[in-house]
């Protein structure tokens, strides 16, 4: 796909996106550049995260779909799928087929049909049900584990935090 394709398939996203709004988040454009895009992510009413508003960039390669983008807070944030500085770690923005650890299946991984929408949904998800086994921030995976008190204790600060951005 050229870069001219997967630009009218991004701009034709953002239209429906700002068309049909979807709770929990926005997104848009960030510096006029079809390729990368801020978003707003509400924290999920129910989890540690309610009531925070974090900042992210998504990333797109020019070779998308065939290619995920790449997603990071800008937030700061504490989880066990997102690495320290940010990028997040869940298995549809891995890159599609095999798994050569043995850890996801082809399924589970990125395919062309995820969109921005499918895309923050399944961080959304993430945020409300952190998974422990393959983690990103292996220290806040032990945490939420061990320790779950002091977990979103961390958490309310972040929230806090993400307020005053």
């Amino acid at each position: 796909m050229s870069d001219s394709q997967s630009a009218l398939l991004l701009k034709r996203q953002l239209k429906e996106l700002s068309k049909n709004p979807v709770e929990g988040f926005s997104a848009g454009l960030a510096d006029d550049n079809i390729y990368e895009w801020d978003v707003m992510i509400v924290g999920p009413e129910g989890t540690e995260y309610e009531g925070g508003f974090f900042k992210a960039r998504l990333s797109f390669p020019h070779n998308y779909p065939q290619m995920p983008p790449t997603m990071k807070f800008i937030s700061q944030m504490w989880h066990p799928n997102v690495y320290e500085d940010g990028r997040v770690c869940i298995s549809i923005l891995h890159e599609p087929g095999d798994d050569k650890w043995g850890y996801e299946t082809a399924a589970e991984r990125w395919l062309p049909v995820h969109t921005v929408e499918t895309i923050v949904l399944s961080v959304i998800s993430m945020l409300s049900g952190p998974n422990d086994e393959s983690p990103a921030n292996a220290e806040a995976a032990k945490e939420w584990r061990e320790d779950p008190a002091a977990f979103k204790k961390r958490v309310r600060r972040v929230v806090r935090r993400s307020l005053d951005e």
